[in-house]
């Protein structure tokens, strides 16, 4: 079978532990049948726009603030509510478990879906975020992790995202979905589907309605999702010895629809649910089952028994 990519590599010396970080900017994909390959840029003409994306960021943070005045309603907290949990499954059900790990199968229209409810949340395209999300689980806590504590909790929650070695996709990291032309083209455009979300909320609620269902709900699912890269290295159980800083942690589990069931992710990475056991709730999975039911997805994947015995801690 040939290789779904081919990519051009120039090193680029990292600043921590002095790893190197792969300079993959242009990609050929593998075409589906009776499609004609076509090299497309993974990353599209945003990099160079670096400084824009900095302001953007925490002009959405500032103009929270406006809804002080604007006031609010039942409908904005309906929007602001219902955006919040919609796109953290787009995170946790989609950029996270179909993308990064591939925990379950669904078709390319709701693999689409999926992609475009992610970019959605304002964190990037499909690629970017699993392909580096791949990375952290292969220097997880080490030289060479996007988001380690052990450079610091702000760095991991939030400064790591404007630190240029992490701000291209790793396209050889994340071949599998590279080779989908609609992929690249949301992950080059990862912008369209968050100004649509603004676009429709401020067409149903005006200006309320955009400040809480787009820009508040953005802020809040923003660092509700960053605590699992800062938050759950630093607090919580350790069921497993797995090598880092992974916790599990209740409270960041019902924040993150069952991410918090971290220790347990890096546990048995593949897995379409986090909450091993009964009494871990993992709303994700929850959603995936019924998805299932529904014929959406399927092959749901599921830790080995021999992985996840209660009894089994770390040494010492």
């Amino acid at each position: 079978m040939a290789s779904p990519i081919e990519s051009t590599h120039s090193s680029h010396a990292a600043a921590a532990g002095g790893s190197a970080k792969a300079d993959v900017r242009r990609l050929s994909v593998a075409p589906a049948a009776g499609e004609e390959t076509t090299e497309r840029d993974p990353d599209g003409a945003w990099l160079r726009y670096g400084d824009l994306a900095f302001w953007l960021y925490w002009g959405i943070h500032a103009s929270c603030l406006l809804a002080l005045f604007t006031g609010v309603g039942a409908l904005e907290i309906a929007l602001c509510v219902g955006f919040f949990w919609l796109r953290m499954f787009g995170i946790t059900g989609g950029y996270h478990r179909y993308f990064a790990h591939r925990a379950y199968r669904t078709g390319r229209v709701f693999q689409f879906l999926l992609a475009a409810l992610g970019c959605s949340a304002v964190q990037k395209g499909p690629l970017w975020w699993a392909g580096g999300h791949r990375r952290h689980h292969r220097y997880s806590d080490q030289p060479g992790d996007m988001h380690s504590p052990r450079e610091g909790l702000w760095y991991a929650h939030q400064a790591w995202i404007f630190d240029d070695r992490w701000s291209e996709t790793e396209v050889d990291r994340i071949a599998d979905f590279a080779r989908y032309p609609e992929l690249v083209w949301l992950n080059r455009y990862h912008f369209v589907p968050p100004i649509a979300l603004g676009a429709f909320c401020f067409a149903v609620g005006g200006w309320s309605g955009f400040l809480w269902g787009f820009s508040i709900s953005t802020v809040l699912l923003w660092h509700s999702t960053y605590t699992i890269n800062s938050l759950a290295h630093r607090f919580g159980s350790v069921r497993y010895d797995t090598g880092d800083d992974s916790r599990n942690n209740l409270w960041l589990a019902l924040l993150t629809l069952g991410e918090g069931w971290h220790n347990n992710h890096h546990r048995y990475m593949a897995a379409a649910r986090n909450g091993f056991f009964w009494w871990e709730i993992d709303v994700t999975w929850y959603t995936l089952r019924v998805l299932e039911k529904l014929g959406i997805v399927w092959s749901l994947r599921t830790p080995p028994a021999s992985l996840i015995d209660p009894e089994r801690r770390p040494a010492g």
